[in-house]
């Protein structure tokens, strides 16, 4: 079995990669539902109807307990849009950008419409799941960067004033791609970021948190993994702030017992690498991935997104059975999440048998269109 890179996995290799796959994904939508039903609340106000020690648990959000947000729904079409790129390149159109501008076109029709259209015969099966036309407060840039078919590059970015963490938190798929080297995981995540969001802070927290999440799944520590993003953002023009807001984090480590407090002191600023500080913050001091989650949820900051960023990198570096599982029974979507990242699993280490230029599995391409 070979990677992109032309590595041969052994068997417990592919199983330890599915199963960071799945983490990865499972941390990024367990964070958001743990968070989202606080967002935008302060400590005080999490403390004052939750308790001493606020959110412990997954409360009602959307409707129901372990409701996911437009965080998580823009992930899994990340990972869709992946997937259809890797398909794509035997036909010789293998421009990934592209494919993952398409697919997150596909998320913003389930912004706007009511269900699945059935018209459209090469959406893919993620874009037929009822569940996930449904709209969980997506941000502005989001909206007006899919608003239109033009697609953001880094010389004409979308939003160039985006400072925000929404294209981060839909990042992590990009770390998955572990056959390809770190470099061209940041460019790839960065210039995908350039869709919504086209400040330099907002798209190199992109790239930064896939690099960390890609050195997770190929057994890096944390520490080092954060090692590996400063030494890959230094080359960047307008790093500063986010090898900042890393260093700081590494720094907020050495300081002594975790509090909310120094998550929000790391949080105070709401832009993409604050959020990003606080997630590794939070990943690095937590005993475990429920300590860790909460920590980042009972802050003063966006509990959501520093919830989900927290998530992904723990799944990454866990696994899925370090994520508690009574969380994951509650949580919504959890087949389709599982479903989608078993695929991404098996493409990646399997792709060579599903579809070549010569031949394919017609039940794949149904899945996945070219």
């Amino acid at each position: 079995m070979e990677t992109t890179s032309g590595a041969v996995w052994g068997r417990a290799e592919q199983q330890d990669f599915r199963s960071r796959v799945r983490g990865t994904l499972l941390g990024v939508a367990v964070g958001d539902a743990l968070g989202a039903p606080v967002d935008g609340l302060g400590l005080e106000e999490i403390r004052g109807t939750y308790g001493a020690e606020g959110v412990v648990d997954l409360l009602p959000a959307h409707g129901r307990r372990g409701a996911i947000s437009h965080l998580t729904q823009l992930t899994l079409f990340s990972v869709d849009g992946l997937i259809r790129a890797q398909v794509r390149r035997d036909t010789g159109a293998w421009h990934p950008p592209t494919d993952l501008h398409r697919a997150y076109l596909r998320w913003a029709a389930t912004q706007r419409d009511w269900g699945p259209d059935e018209r459209r015969k090469d959406d893919g099966w993620l874009a037929r799941e009822e569940w996930l036309y449904a709209r969980r407060d997506p941000g502005r840039a989001l909206l007006l960067g899919l608003g239109d078919e033009t697609m953001g590059t880094l010389e004409a970015p979308k939003n160039p004033g985006a400072t925000g963490p929404e294209a981060a938190a839909r990042s992590a798929p990009f770390g998955l791609l572990v056959g390809w080297e770190p470099q061209l995981v940041v460019q790839l995540a960065v210039e995908c970021a350039t869709q919504t969001h086209g400040d330099p802070v907002a798209y190199l927290a992109a790239g930064a948190y896939a690099v960390v999440v890609h050195a997770l799944a190929r057994g890096d520590s944390l520490d080092a993994a954060v090692q590996r993003a400063l030494s890959l953002l230094s080359a960047r023009p307008g790093h500063e702030p986010v090898s900042g807001a890393l260093q700081r984090a590494l720094g907020a480590v050495r300081q002594g017992i975790p509090t909310p407090d120094r998550v929000g002191e790391l949080t105070s600023g709401g832009t993409a690498a604050s959020a990003l500080s606080a997630a590794v913050y939070c990943a690095l001091v937590g005993e475990d991935v429920r300590q860790s989650l909460r920590l980042a949820t009972n802050q003063e900051g966006a509990s959501g997104v520093t919830a989900a960023l927290t998530g992904g990198l723990l799944g990454a570096l866990h696994g899925e059975t370090a994520l508690p599982p009574a969380w994951l029974a509650e949580l919504e979507g959890r087949a389709t999440i599982l479903e989608l990242a078993d695929d991404f699993a098996m493409e990646m280490t399997q792709g060579a048998a599903l579809h070549t230029p010569a031949a394919a599995s017609p039940g794949w391409l149904a899945r996945y269109p070219r």
